[in-house]
């Protein structure tokens, strides 16, 4: 079984915001990380985006990305036909035991590792973005994942400074993207019914919950308002919350129109076209905050 160290080799499968973010973490950390990106254009964009080059290596050749990698870890779009592609492209050329990990922000392990013939060396490390400010990863691992490799890449995150939570069932979303599903559509509900617009809505998350979610969770929160306080709130809102099980109208006619978010420097607001969208997300008060914990 490969044992993973600060000399073994990464390789990130795919240079979108996700993996660029993945690949720019690991470089810093001094590990040697190949970044792969089937298109040249994305790899010339990764270039330009990311600060810290010293230990990281751009790649358009698959073989060439993998053939000698230690650790994979897959960021290609949420397609499940593009994933699963992709690890038959890559089955043949990978090490005996290289450890292959997809970065999946919804899809079970089961969906993605079932026939690969990598299957019992697969898991799921879901990083947030962007990776090199976040602490958080979930893992994911199925009865068929081999003895070891759960702890070998455990420790190894952890040496890199991650905070670690291993779910202990493989199931759709996760941890974190359920919840934050189950905000996000109870924004665009409100954002509806025009109970108030997207700013106001967006401040009374950082100027309230938020604040508090940063300290606290959900059960700890719980706990200290009392259950018997948190029973007669939850009886009395339930019943009138939203529970849709379809994509807020309000997102699928922003998509329509090509209104992406600071991508497209249009969405529920407008960006100034000067700013990166790498920029944008550094603006925000969370992710510069903890961005200065990190370098005090």
């Amino acid at each position: 079984m490969v044992q993973l160290t600060d000399k073994s080799i990464i390789t990130i499968l795919g240079a979108g915001k996700m993996g660029r973010s993945i690949a720019s973490f690991f470089s810093e950390k001094g590990i040697f990380t190949i970044l792969y990106d089937p298109f040249e254009e994305a790899i010339i964009f990764a270039k330009n985006e990311i600060i810290n080059q010293s230990r990281l290596t751009f790649t358009t050749n698959l073989e060439e990305a993998v053939s000698k990698s230690d650790f994979i870890i897959e960021s290609a779009p949420e397609n499940l036909d593009i994933k699963k592609e992709l690890y038959q492209k890559i089955a043949p050329y990978l090490k005996s035991d290289a450890i292959i990990c997809s970065n999946t922000s919804t899809y079970p392990l089961l969906t993605l590792s079932k026939g690969q013939p990598f299957e019992n060396r697969m898991l799921i490390v879901h990083f947030f973005n962007p990776a090199d400010l976040i602490p958080l990863v979930e893992i994911v691992k199925q009865d068929s994942t081999e003895e070891g490799v759960l702890e070998i890449v455990k420790s190894f995150l952890s040496y890199c400074g991650k905070i670690l939570v291993v779910l202990n069932k493989d199931i759709r979303g996760f941890i974190a993207n359920r919840l934050q599903a189950a905000l996000l559509r109870e924004a665009c509900y409100l954002l509806k019914e025009g109970i108030a617009d997207a700013s106001s809505i967006d401040t009374v998350v950082k100027e309230s919950i938020g604040l508090r979610w940063a300290l606290n969770g959900p059960f700890e929160i719980m706990d200290y308002g009392g259950l018997d306080i948190w029973d007669k709130v939850l009886s009395n809102l339930l019943p009138v919350l939203d529970n849709t099980t379809t994509v807020p109208e309000v997102i699928v006619e922003k998509v329509k129109q090509n209104k992406l978010g600071a991508k497209t420097r249009d969405g529920f607001f407008s960006y100034r076209s000067d700013v990166k969208s790498e920029e944008i997300l550094k603006q925000r008060r969370l992710l510069k905050l903890v961005s200065e914990v990190k370098n005090s």
